[in-house]
């Protein structure tokens, strides 16, 4: 699973990468100021996640981080993925989408906090 996780966060990278630039060299011109911010939050938004998802892959795999990572997976797809075409396509029903995955990446967050609480109480044990 993590390398999973590894590779779905180095495209997430990869893709926010890319998003960005596009978005400051590209989409300026085209795109009104309040569409811009709402591309530039799902741009934000994807890589810091997509750190947290590395970071979780390079750990020792642990049931509570597996979820996490998983819900981070949906965050990104959710939150980014309906924030970008919201920006784009400017479909107002795609905002209704976006808080699910926000909803998504406070589980994963929670998930982390959680599972390194397991980890210090298990190594407190001994």
């Amino acid at each position: 699973m993590q390398a999973r996780f590894m590779f779905f966060a180095a495209v997430a990278g990869f893709l926010g990468v890319a998003m960005g630039a596009f978005g400051a060299h590209g989409l300026k011109q085209v795109l009104s100021e309040h569409y811009l911010d709402i591309y530039k939050t799902a741009v934000s938004y994807q890589m810091w996640h997509a750190l947290l998802l590395a970071l979780i892959a390079a750990l020792p795999p642990q049931k509570h981080l597996t979820w996490a990572g998983w819900a981070l997976v949906a965050g990104i797809l959710l939150f980014s993925g309906s924030l970008y075409l919201l920006a784009l396509l400017n479909i107002g029903w795609l905002g209704m989408i976006t808080p699910l995955g926000g909803l998504a990446f406070l589980l994963a967050w929670g998930l982390l906090a959680y599972a390194a609480f397991q980890h210090q109480r298990n190594s407190t044990d001994g």
